[in-house]
């Protein structure tokens, strides 16, 4: 049986998180983004029994880098090896920019 993969979160997705919960703080609805944040890590914690599950990024079209769609947020992860790594959690009308 293969062995689950570990579920870690890049600093920029911890940033992602935090942002996405001051905004709704700000916005007077500090409830409505921990609600958005609790579904992000929900959707996240079915990884490890099914890292594949999200679809490649469109963008990117690498079969290791791929995303799971939780509206209004894309939440960006790269499967290695015994890992899968958070890397990003954005809004979903934000296109990915892919370095030069």
């Amino acid at each position: 049986m293969a062995r689950r993969k570990a579920v870690e979160f890049a600093e920029s997705a911890v940033r992602d998180l935090q942002g996405i919960l001051d905004w709704y703080r700000e916005q007077h609805v500090p409830e409505a983004g921990k609600n958005l944040v609790r579904g992000i890590v929900s959707d996240v914690e079915r990884l490890p029994d099914f890292p594949e599950s999200g679809r490649v990024v469109p963008e990117l079209d690498v079969a290791k880098i791929r995303e799971l769609i939780r509206p209004p947020f894309r939440i960006v992860y790269r499967i290695d090896g015994t890992r899968i790594r958070i890397v990003r959690v954005w809004r979903g009308e934000r296109i990915l920019k892919i370095p030069e």
